[in-house]
């Protein structure tokens, strides 16, 4: 399966060599625009970013910074420059109940990991610098990330969890019953790359059985998973969206939730003190989301259940933000899929900001923050010396406006331009 994987990736490999990183040695430097310091909201007006390579090696006011003598000149001027935006709840491989699932049921790996190379090059071009990917089969996700860090594939920098590990019958395809199952099912996906292990603690939306405010895990599973984990230096995060299996698992140390449809407020709280991660995906329990369910062809019951937890997810995410959990920003649908005029991904923090977050914290959800909860915040998350030149250019100041992502319109992975619609770089988009 994995050679099958390998094989169709092949393919991207010329089309991937005009849109890779840009060249060690080579500089760039994006001249005039107002920067954005999303660790602390600071704009710096008029500013130089000078990139080398794939890493940015000056950053200032023109009056400190100058353009190195032979640097390639993006003029910037009138624009905001932010870090590039970072989705934390991604399947490239996403099948969901209805008419567009249906037609993927036979898909083989070769066509599957075809598809998700497609999605996660339309996902960067949205400026969706980074994601998490939570959930793929058959190592697929595995072989994507290889081929994009290869330069035969176009794409975001990838975190991924492998395949979703939950008990027989729960939310997801690896099957497993027994703590030993569970610590050995963990370790196959450590083995194939995985950087984080999810495992579903609950129901879920798209389950046509089992109620998702359950916690079908024992108490020796948890702990041995979690345990495990942590001893590789990986993470687990857990879909879910009970308040029982919300505190089982804070017992034992999980380190994230994926949705929290219906968690309380004893479990937010204790999620603060424990400084445990939620990732909302609050676009898809909302009506924005009623069309891209149209578009699939979602049947009623499915409709159904997500109407089942819209009001109690919006209510969650609003006290989380007045808690202070902390919050990375995940959306469930594609970062590019359209959402009420906008990209999931830019929804979605809209959405925060809706919800009782600043448009800074807003904007931090989708950068700095993602970074810090993934322990990448050394070379991601923000426009600062040293790190990757992951750059997105707007319009307007996302920090007095969350709105103003919707004019993204360039976009900058590790110094090289794969979206650049007025032509600001002298490049064909």
């Amino acid at each position: 399966m994995a050679a099958a994987s390998a094989a169709a990736l092949a393919v991207f490999g010329a089309q991937a060599a005009l849109a890779q990183a840009q060249p060690d040695g080579e500089v760039t430097a994006l001249v005039g625009g107002s920067v954005v310091s999303v660790e602390d909201g600071r704009i710096i007006p008029d500013a130089v970013v000078v990139v080398e390579g794939q890493r940015i090696v000056r950053v200032g006011p023109r009056s400190e910074v100058q353009p190195p003598v032979g640097a390639r000149i993006i003029s910037t001027e009138g624009r905001w420059l932010a870090p590039g935006l970072m989705n934390m709840h991604v399947h490239f491989g996403l099948k969901l109940p209805g008419a567009a699932g249906a037609e993927l049921q036979n898909e083989t790996d070769a066509q599957q990991v075809l598809r998700m190379a497609h999605n996660a090059e339309r996902s960067l071009r949205a400026g969706v610098t980074s994601v998490r990917l939570v959930s793929e089969l058959h190592g697929n996700d595995f072989a994507l990330k290889r081929a994009i860090q290869r330069g035969e594939a176009i794409g975001p920098r990838i975190e991924t969890a492998g395949e979703l590990i939950v008990p027989t019958g729960g939310h997801g395809f690896l099957e497993v019953d027994g703590p030993y199952a569970f610590a050995r099912a963990a370790r196959e996906q450590i083995k194939q790359g995985a950087s984080w292990i999810k495992i579903a603690i609950s129901g879920g939306i798209s389950d046509t059985h089992g109620d998702i405010a359950a916690a079908p895990m024992t108490d020796e599973e948890l702990s041995v998973l979690i345990d495990v984990a942590h001893r590789n230096g990986v993470r687990v995060t857990a879909h879910n969206g009970s308040p029982q299996a919300a505190m089982q698992a804070l017992e034992y140390g999980i380190d994230a939730f994926e949705h929290g449809y219906h968690l309380t407020e004893p479990v937010l709280r204790r999620m603060a003190k424990d400084e445990a991660w939620l990732i909302p995906t609050i676009v898809v329990s909302q009506p924005g989301a009623r069309a891209f369910y149209q578009r699939i062809g979602s049947p009623d019951w499915y409709l159904a259940r997500v109407d089942s937890v819209g009001k109690d997810h919006w209510a969650v995410l609003q006290q989380a933000i007045r808690l202070g959990v902390p919050i990375a920003l995940g959306t469930d649908q594609f970062p590019f899929e359209d959402n009420e005029g906008t990209t999931a991904t830019v929804r979605e923090a809209e959405l925060y900001v809706d919800a009782g977050m600043t448009p800074l914290q807003a904007l931090q959800a989708a950068t700095i923050q993602p970074a810090r909860m993934m322990r990448r915040d050394t070379d991601i998350g923000s426009i600062t010396v040293g790190k990757y030149a992951d750059i997105v250019i707007l319009d307007g100041d996302p920090t007095k406006d969350i709105g103003a992502l919707r004019s993204l319109s360039f976009v900058m992975k590790g110094g090289a331009v794969v979206r650049d619609d007025h032509g600001l770089s002298g490049q064909a988009r």
